[in-house]
């Protein structure tokens, strides 16, 4: 028998339409109830039960009850990371929908077109170091300062504090780790853009597209 971790389990977890459907959903970051995950599945409750008890088994899944609710939520960052890429080898040529393809959550930071500009704009501006763990610089220190971002508890996190993230509409990296997502947030409070209600769209306003750009770089075309 083949010593190391059982890749056939986890991919057995993820080949299942429903829980698939299921692992999805949880992609915005939020915890969902067993409910709301049922309906995203398109099954009953009891086989969403049977389900989500499966993935919760596999690590997949976080469940915790509050009041009459149970809710669940992805593991964590790395899940979110292998469903991303996963998505990108199931569907090559990217999401039809250009909101999403634009500007959208992958677990807790931003991915797509501005998400990828994002990450490219740190490096060309000499705030990243494009080496394999993406260094922040100096300069990167003092301009995440100037954004309220407190680099230093970042450091104190179990997570990278930056770490490539496959994107699997573009093809090519995003910016994931404590500082993808603590800037994912700092977006949100700055009044830039916010998640749309339902969806894992981030829509920016033309305001905050324009301080997006003076803070990170030149835009890409809008598809």
């Amino acid at each position: 028998m083949k010593d190391g971790p059982d890749i056939a389990l986890v991919a057995s977890l993820l080949g299942d339409p429903a829980r698939a459907n299921m692992l999805t959903a949880l992609m915005a970051g939020q915890a969902l109830t067993a409910g709301e995950l049922a309906r995203e599945a398109g099954v009953t409750a009891q086989t969403a039960s049977g389900h989500l008890a499966r993935l919760e088994a596999g690590g997949l899944i976080v469940g915790r009850r509050q009041g009459r609710h149970a809710y669940f939520a992805l593991s964590g960052h790395d899940v979110a990371e292998v469903l991303e890429a996963l998505t990108g080898l199931a569907a090559r040529t990217g999401p039809k929908e250009p909101a999403l393809r634009r500007a959208r959550v992958c677990y807790d930071h931003l991915a797509g077109d501005l998400g990828v500009a994002l990450l490219d704009g740190l490096i060309s501006s000499g705030m990243l170091l494009d080496d394999e763990t993406l260094t922040l610089t100096p300069a990167g220190e003092t301009r995440m300062a100037g954004l309220g971002i407190d680099t230093a508890a970042l450091r104190k996190a179990r997570r990278p504090v930056c770490k490539r993230c496959l994107d699997w509409s573009v093809r090519r990296s995003h910016l994931a780790g404590s500082l993808g997502a603590a800037l994912l947030q700092r977006i949100y409070a700055l009044g830039w853009g916010q998640r749309v209600e339902g969806s894992r769209i981030v829509a920016f306003t033309p305001a905050g597209l324009a301080a997006f750009e003076a803070a990170f770089g030149p835009l890409p075309q809008a598809a």
